[in-house]
């Protein structure tokens, strides 16, 4: 067996150097300790705040239970209706009571007040179109009413104005189109040049009539007609009394 003796001089080397080593671990901050419990209840603390956010977040979203406010009914004033004067006795003193209106029974200008009589044909009736009208002037023969005794023959003449802007020539006629036919009614034709009715102007036409036999009131009516068949204008008529 071989013993290795050091030689003292390495031996003290070693020495100092563990004793170095010693001095720089003196003074030396120690390893913290790891706390598990510790961890545990802050893991926890988190979890419960988490939860506790979430709950509170959750009852905020959630609609409310509480039932929402009743509508209050605004009651509109009433306008009072305008009063004029004292009103009627039924009205005097009611407040809002309607005005009493009053109407003038003066007739306008050119405006023939209603009466119980009867009311003469008036000229310028407008019973036609624009190219075709007629309008009553006056009887210029046998007035309405005009008394003629039995059986007597009498020409019934108007006078009527052209009040359309065609001209009542070739086939325009004067038709019998009511009445008692005991007048022995006729119809007039236009079928002579000079007897044409131009536009405007004014033209007499009369049908040759005769008084019926028997006693009492007779009446008839005409009306002008065009070559096409179409009536128009004021009706014209004969009223006669037959007395013996």
């Amino acid at each position: 067996m071989l013993v290795r003796i050091f030689p003292r001089r390495t031996l003290l080397m070693l020495l100092m150097t563990t004793l170095m080593l010693a001095a720089c671990n003196v003074g030396a901050t120690p390893a913290p300790t790891v706390d598990i419990n510790a961890i545990n209840t802050a893991a926890v603390a988190t979890a419960m705040g988490q939860i506790s956010a979430q709950l509170t977040q959750t009852a905020l979203a959630a609609p409310s239970n509480t039932p929402p406010p009743t509508p209050t009914n605004t009651p509109i004033p009433l306008a009072a209706l305008p009063t004029t004067g004292a009103g009627t006795a039924a009205t005097a003193g009611v407040s809002g009571a309607l005005p009493t209106l009053s109407f003038n029974n003066t007739p306008s200008t050119g405006l023939t007040p209603i009466s119980g009589s009867p009311v003469a044909p008036v000229s310028t009736a407008p019973l036609g179109d624009a190219c075709n009208n007629s309008a009553y002037i006056a009887d210029v023969t046998i007035p309405d009413g005009t008394v003629l005794s039995p059986g007597e023959d009498f020409d019934k003449i108007w006078r009527v104005q052209n009040t359309g802007t065609c001209t009542w020539d070739d086939g325009y006629k004067l038709v019998f189109i009511a009445g008692d036919r005991a007048l022995d009614p006729v119809s007039f034709e236009i079928t002579r040049t000079e007897d044409f009715v131009d536009a405007g102007e004014t033209a007499d036409l009369g049908v040759d009539l005769t008084a019926p036999i028997a006693e009492g009131s007779y009446a008839a009516t005409w009306k002008m007609q065009t070559d096409a068949g179409v009536f128009f204008g004021t009706p014209l008529t004969v009223v006669i009394e037959v007395q013996d």
